[in-house]
Order: C-alpha cells, then sequence, then structure tokens
C-alpha cells in the first residue's frame, strides 16, 4: 500500500468521527434533554481528543513526508496539499488544549442558551471568558506554525485563504454605499399588508417539506427538525436541518428552511468519489454561505418565485389578500432597521456583520474586554443603523457564535452574500431562462449549475480560483450592490 493510500485510510477514520460528532451535536441542540449536557460535553471532547491523537501521531508525519515523493493526479496533490494543512494546524496545538476547548465551548454554548433567554450577559461572560482566553491560545499557536497572525489564522480556519485585508476591501464600500440605499429605501418602499394567522406549525412544516423537495432536498438522506438557533449539520448522506417557528407569522420560518436547504445541496453535492476526504469537503464558510444565500436571497426572493410561492401559501392556509404575489414581493423585500441579525433584511444584514467583524477582531487582539462588550455593541448598532438595544438578548447575547468558540466566522456571513449575487449574475448569463423556470418552482437549471460550478469542484481548488472559474472575475462587491440597487431601489 502506497504512503498515500494508507492517509486516505486515515483522513476516513477522522472523517467517521467527524460524522459522528456532528450528529451528536444536532442531537444537542435538537432533542437532547437538558440533564445530558455534561455527558454530552466529555462524548463530544473524547471524539475530539481522539480525532487529535490520529492526527497529530508520528506515522501521519511520516506518511505525508512519503507521499510527497509519490506520483499523485491533481486532485490528489490537493488533497494531499489539505491534509498537510490539517497536520500544521492539528500539531500546533497540545491535546490538553483541543480537549479544554471542547469543553469550554460546550459550557459556554448551555451557559449562552439560559443567558439568552434571561438576558443576563453576566451570567454569560465567565464562561465567555475562558472561551475567548482558550481561543487566543490556540490561534497563537495555529498562527505561529502557519506564519499568520493570530485573527487571521482564525479566518483562515473557517475560510482558507480569507485574510483581514481582502475583508477591509469588500467591506469597505458596503459601509459607504448601503447607508443611503436604506434610506432610500425606507422612505419609498410600499406597505405591505402582511398574512394573517395563525398559521399552525404542523402546515408549516408541511409547506417547508414540500419546497426543500422541489429544490432538491432528499429526505432519503436527510430531516427537517426545530432548534433555538437554525442550522444545518449532519453528514452529506444524513444531512439535518434545523428551523424555528412562530404560528403567528411564517416568514422567518420558511425562509429559514429554504436558507438552510441551499446548505444541504451543498453537501449532497460534493463528489461522492472523494467523501471522507479533505479535498471532498466543502470548500470553507463563505463559499457555504453563498450557496445558501443564492437559494434564499437571490432565487427565493426574487419576483419570479414569489409569484409561485403566492399560489403555494393560498393552498396552504387559504387564499387571502396578504398571499398575492405583488404583495408577497412587497412583504419580501421590506427593508426594517432593525437588532436582530437572523431576522435582518438582505439591505441591512452585511451592517450587522461589520460590526460584529469590528468586535471580534478587537477581542481577539486584546482591543476590547469582554466586560465592555455590551457597551461597544450598542455603540456600533448605533453607528451603523442608528438603533440600540434596550436588552442585551437583542444585543450581544443573541447569537451563538463565540459562546461556541466561532471566532473569525462571521465575516463569511457577508462574503457569502457578495459571492451568491456574483454566482447568480454568472447563471443567468449562461441560462437564459433562469427565472421563467424558477417561476415555475423548477429549479433543476440552478441546481445543475451549482453543481456543476461549485459543488462537484469541492475543496480542489483556491478560494479564488473556483470563484474565477465559475463567474470570470475575483469576488467583488459590484454584483451585489447592483442586485440590491435593482431590487430595493425605485420601481
Amino acid at each position: 500500500m502506497s504512503a498515500y493510500v494508507a492517509l486516505e485510510q486515515r483522513l476516513k477514520r477522522l472523517s467517521d468521527l467527524g460524522g459522528a460528532a456532528a450528529v451528536l451535536n444536532w442531537d444537542q441542540a435538537a432533542v437532547m434533554p437538558k440533564g445530558g449536557n455534561t455527558a454530552r460535553g466529555e462524548q463530544l471532547a473524547a471524539l475530539g481528543g481522539i480525532a487529535h491523537e490520529i492526527l497529530t501521531a508520528t506515522q501521519t508525519a511520516e506518511l505525508i513526508e512519503q507521499a510527497r515523493a509519490e506520483p499523485l493526479d491533481a486532485w490528489q496533490a490537493a488533497n494531499l496539499r489539505l491534509i498537510e494543512e490539517r497536520y500544521t494546524r492539528a500539531t500546533a496545538l497540545p491535546q490538553d488544549l483541543v480537549e479544554a476547548r471542547a469543553r469550554a465551548t460546550n459550557t459556554c454554548e448551555m451557559a449562552w442558551r439560559q443567558a439568552r433567554a434571561d438576558s443576563d450577559y453576566p451570567s454569560l461572560r465567565p464562561h465567555l471568558e475562558e472561551v475567548l482566553r482558550l481561543t487566543r491560545e490556540a490561534a497563537m499557536l495555529e498562527g505561529e506554525k502557519l506564519g499568520l497572525e493570530p485573527y487571521a489564522a482564525l479566518l483562515d480556519q473557517f475560510q482558507p485563504g480569507l485574510d483581514e485585508p481582502t475583508i477591509d476591501r469588500l467591506f469597505q464600500p458596503l459601509q459607504d454605499q448601503l447607508p443611503a440605499l436604506i434610506e432610500n429605501r425606507l422612505a419609498t418602499q410600499p406597505t405591505a399588508e402582511k398574512p394573517k394567522g395563525p398559521f399552525p406549525k404542523a402546515k408549516q412544516k408541511a409547506l417547508a417539506q414540500e419546497l426543500m423537495a422541489e429544490i432538491g432536498f432528499d429526505f432519503d438522506h436527510g430531516r427537517l427538525d426545530e432548534s433555538t438557533h437554525p442550522f444545518c449539520g449532519g453528514t452529506p448522506t444524513d444531512i439535518r436541518i434545523t428551523t424555528r417557528y412562530d404560528e403567528n407569522e411564517t416568514v422567518s420560518a420558511l425562509m429559514g428552511v429554504l436558507h438552510e436547504t441551499g446548505h444541504a445541496l451543498y453537501e449532497a453535492g460534493l463528489p461522492e468519489t472523494w467523501r471522507g476526504q479533505p479535498v471532498g469537503t466543502s470548500h470553507g464558510m463563505a463559499i457555504h454561505e453563498s450557496q445558501s444565500l443564492i437559494i434564499e436571497m437571490q432565487a427565493c426572493r426574487s419576483p419570479a418565485f414569489l409569484r409561485y410561492l403566492s399560489g403555494r401559501l393560498a393552498e396552504t392556509f387559504g387564499d387571502q389578500p396578504a398571499f398575492a404575489a405583488e404583495n408577497l414581493i412587497d412583504l419580501y423585500t421590506h427593508v426594517e432597521k432593525g437588532l436582530i441579525r437572523v431576522d435582518a433584511d438582505e439591505l441591512t444584514y452585511p451592517l450587522h456583520i461589520v460590526l460584529r467583524y469590528r468586535l471580534e477582531k478587537a477581542l481577539v487582539k486584546g482591543d476590547l474586554d469582554l466586560h465592555d462588550l455590551p457597551a461597544a455593541w450598542d455603540d456600533g448598532m448605533q453607528e451603523l443603523l442608528g438603533i440600540q438595544p434596550e436588552t442585551d438578548r437583542e444585543g450581544c447575547l443573541q447569537d451563538i457564535h463565540w459562546p461556541v468558540g466561532a471566532f473569525g466566522y462571521f465575516p463569511n456571513y457577508t462574503l457569502g452574500g457578495l459571492l451568491a449575487a456574483q454566482l447568480f449574475q454568472a447563471a443567468e448569463r449562461q441560462l437564459p431562462d433562469l427565472l421563467a423556470r424558477i417561476e415555475t418552482g423548477d429549479f433543476t437549471p440552478l441546481r445543475e449549475w451549482l453543481r456543476a460550478n461549485i459543488h462537484e469542484k469541492a475543496s480542489s481548488l483556491p478560494m479564488q480560483s473556483l470563484i474565477e472559474e465559475a463567474t470570470g472575475a475575483e469576488l467583488g462587491t459590484e454584483a451585489f450592490l447592483a442586485h440590491v440597487a435593482g431590487r430595493y431601489g425605485p420601481r
């Protein structure tokens, strides 16, 4: 057996351990009783520790060295490069730090759930301080091995190839141009009639599942459940989507499900031949978010799809004037300066991310103390959107990311939005009947285009090369700004 093949077998075992952890995480978020938290934390820490031992073993380093001398095709060479990067990052961290982070984030997540419910930031802060301390320590050690500053090492962990100068270059035009677009929209947007409920949870879920299937979700390899924070998890052959329902309205849950379905299509579309290998995994979180946003924002909030959705809503909940197509278009493109990121509209959402990007950089670099986070959050919201939260639940407690140690993650949401617009623009150029097909509920052309240009390429190419091959240009803001100007500008 060649050294490279032995490496593949080793990475397949790591992938299986990661898959088990993913399903345990879903169980914890969706159905696990509170009393199972401590044991679950130990289970996840144990799996993480075993995976770390396998990846950092001396034999792994020996196999990497031997495989470099073997003849490899392009995909194998890319896989070896990614394996080596994983090894380099993993060997930067002692196992006790890996297990300590797993325990700390698990404890902090559970503390966050209670603190968020109670709007009690002081109760969360000591747990978050421990997570931040361990995150800084890990980022420093990984950065030393990778030749990166600590925050840059965190960014690279979630989206390989991403750095601060790229984010700053892309975020600046958004900060410059979005405020005027927001004010113009607020001054001119039509009044939309809100659908009148109640909307029974069972009917909302049934419609969501029908639309998921039409878009391309395979329920033989996935399911839809509920959790506090909607997400898409599991594995490519066992995809777990969650959402949350409000029986007084049906907009947020439905669009949340369609968003997560975009994530699911990406996972399901990854090349089967390379399952279990780094090169066969999704490219990173900015790319992943582009796949959810191209389904939700570009396709499912388009006038074409909303004309289709009009009839489906009337069939499910009974006809009413609010389900008229033109009203739905106004409703689903309504702009409002809100406090909650996950409820934000497409036009204000990027400014929510700019705030989190600023704050997490300052936290990681030691320029902001966690004691001062609520005040800094409030000041940032006032600066960027002209509003302030009245409670921490509406402010710095609303997101799960920092409690679970995901510093460096937030920028990917807006970068994904930029890429989604750029990808959809490219797809429209190549598929002249794309919107006409979407208006009939047919997502086949878009799904196949994404599968060929993004999904099946997995992590075989660097980020910018993947984007340029799909769209003909590097990632920029032009397509997104043109998109929002067209959708939210005067009609």
